[in-house]
């Protein structure tokens, strides 16, 4: 197998833009280079997120808002269908709380932020381990 890099000791660029994978090594039968394939590198993949990135979206009970009100916002914020927006609004009146949403910071903010520009009280609140 030839390449276009025989000739040279270090790794080369192929015509394509590509590095050779080829590199050179000396044929003691012939006292010419030969060419000897590389083991590819496989790329390394990125670690899966912790637990810590983990955050929650609680609901807090509030004696302003209508339960009927209260489905509603759940079904516009969360898009919940119409049984699973009244077991949240059940949960957070006759518990004080309902955990509406999991996930990263980052958009647990974004959904507190919603219920709350919908008058409604919410928090987040780090997944424990």
């Amino acid at each position: 197998m030839k390449c276009h890099c025989e000739e040279q000791r270090d790794e080369a660029i192929q015509p394509d833009g590509s590095p050779c994978r080829l590199t050179p090594a000396r044929d003691d039968r012939t006292g010419g280079i030969t060419a000897q394939a590389k083991p590819r590198e496989e790329p390394k993949q990125a670690p899966a997120p912790e637990l810590a990135d983990a955050w929650r979206v609680l609901l807090l009970n509030d004696p302003v808002n209508r339960m009927s009100y209260v489905v509603m916002v759940l079904r516009r914020v969360f898009g919940f269908d119409e049984e699973e927006a009244r077991r949240h609004m059940l949960e957070v009146h006759e518990s004080g709380r309902s955990v509406v949403w999991a996930g990263t910071r980052e958009q647990a903010e974004a959904h507190m932020f919603a219920l709350q520009q919908w008058h409604l009280t919410a928090i987040i609140q780090a997944e424990a381990r």
